[in-house]
């Protein structure tokens, strides 16, 4: 990732940025409840399709809901009942930024990402796996 002072440098890079490198452009402040419940003190986590998320700021402000898709060229989300209607009067999916919504709930049925938010806990995994924490005081000593 680029670290310039220079702002068209910065935009620049995100918007002539691979998919890969715009994966990480997708993140969402975690809320205090799903934070503690967690045991984690990160402030966001990647958004992924099936999260429960809540508007924080627009016209939507106030309405949550289910993500039904992450589109990284664009580096928005769209959210289950939250809808606009074209010319003709058909129901359309509005797009939000990410940085718009914070994650109220998150899919946990993938054992990666499972293994990332055990990795994000740091310290407080010793509650949680002790041979972890045996294996850290193992090091520690050495």
């Amino acid at each position: 990732m680029i670290k310039s002072s220079q702002p068209r440098k910065e935009r620049k890079f995100r918007f002539n940025a691979p998919l890969h490198e715009r994966q990480k452009f997708m993140h969402a402040h975690v809320s205090d409840e799903l934070a503690k419940k967690l045991g984690i003190k990160s402030r966001s986590i990647s958004l992924r399709k099936g999260d429960t998320v809540k508007v924080q700021s627009g016209s939507h402000r106030g309405k949550s809901g289910k993500v039904s898709m992450v589109n990284l060229r664009t580096g928005r989300i769209f959210i289950e009942g939250i809808n606009r209607k074209d010319a003709k009067g058909k129901e359309l999916p509005l797009p939000i930024y990410s940085s718009n919504v914070y994650l109220m709930d998150i899919d946990l049925t993938d054992k990666t990402r499972v293994a990332k938010i055990e990795s994000l806990k740091g310290s407080n995994s010793a509650a949680i796996n002790p041979a972890k924490a045996a294996v850290k005081e193992v090091t520690k000593v050495a």
